[in-house]
This record gives structure tokens, C-alpha cells and sequence, in this order.
């Protein structure tokens, strides 16, 4: 149900049904907004990881060595900051882009280790998608990747927007050219 500016409520219809229309939603662990921003994901996902960094300070008060830290950050941590990465990453903002990171400098000094950038991540996540898209030749995607004459380089997609240059083919693209 939609309600206008006079409270009359708007009835939206599918196949008979009354559809009740929500802001957002969680598909598969990620949260969908109406307006296609990524900020409802991107707070859930950071609210997230702080509870776990809980337990990873608590690890290293109980003076694990660092291996073991390392190892429970990539299970605990990052498996949850580098979910769907590469469908919502692209289009996240700077802000955004910046309290990821600020949560893997946290557990950076933690484990006191290097860690690798989410970007970083998102990066490779991107590239080995791509990679798995242009080997299989049944995937519904893969003939938006074709080659150049030159047979080196990929055809770039056609982007008007900057939402759509973020997203994840033409950064696909983008990145299997740059290899």
C-alpha cells in the first residue's frame, strides 16, 4: 500500500494480488533499497563486522599468534565485508568506501598484520568472476564480453551513466583489459 500526500492509500496489484511496497528488503544476505543505494547493505554489513572484531580482540587478549588471528579474520570478517562484493562495491560512495576500509585497518592493528584493502579484494573477486563468465560459453552473460579484432583486448560497453559505468561488466571489462 502507497499512501500520497492527501493519505489516500494507492493499492498496487500484481496478478490480482495486493503487493505491499517496502523500502527495502534482504535477498541472499544483501539489502536491496528502492533507490538502489547501497547504504542500508553497506551499515548492516559494517555493524556486522564490529561484533565480530569483538571477538578477534578478545582472541588476541588471550595472546593467539597472529596466524591464527589472520586466519579468523578471513573467516569471520572478511567473508562478511566481501559478500556480493562485486555486485555492490562499484557503486558504494566514498564515505562508504572509507568506513570498510577504516574496519580492516581496525583489525589490521589487531592482528598486527597486513591485511588486503577491500578494494583490493573486490578487484580480484571481479577479475576471477569474469574470468569464470568467458570460460563458460552457456553463461547468460558471456556475450557481453567479446573481443576486439585485435583479439587482445575486450569491447568496452557503452556507459551514460556513472552507475551503470560502476557496476559490474563494465568494470569486468575494464579490469580484463587492464591485465
Amino acid at each position: 500500500m502507497i499512501t500520497t500526500g492527501t493519505q489516500d492509500p494507492i493499492y498496487i496489484y500484481i496478478n490480482g494480488m495486493a503487493v505491499e511496497r517496502v523500502s527495502s528488503f534482504k535477498f541472499l544476505g544483501t539489502h536491496i533499497s528502492e533507490d538502489l543505494s547501497w547504504t542500508t547493505n553497506t551499515s548492516s554489513i559494517i555493524k556486522k563486522a564490529h561484533q565480530r572484531l569483538f571477538f578477534l580482540r578478545t582472541l588476541r587478549k588471550n595472546q593467539l599468534s597472529s596466524a591464527v588471528l589472520v586466519n579468523f579474520y578471513r573467516c569471520a570478517i572478511e567473508s562478511i565485508l566481501t559478500n556480493c562484493v562485486s555486485v555492490w562495491y562499484g557503486s558504494c560512495t566514498i564515505t562508504e568506501h572509507k568506513a570498510l576500509q577504516r574496519v580492516v585497518k581496525t583489525a589490521q592493528r589487531i592482528t598486527r598484520t597486513t591485511l588486503p584493502a577491500i578494494g583490493d579484494v573486490q578487484r580480484k573477486r571481479c577479475l576471477h568472476r569474469a574470468r569464470s563468465i568467458l570460460k563458460d560459453s552457456s553463461h547468460p552473460a558471456h556475450r557481453l564480453f567479446s573481443l576486439l579484432p585485435s583479439g587482445r583486448r575486450y569491447r568496452t560497453l557503452r556507459t551514460r551513466t556513472s552507475r551503470l559505468r560502476n557496476s559490474f561488466f563494465p568494470r569486468a571489462v575494464s579490469l580484463l583489459n587492464s591485465c
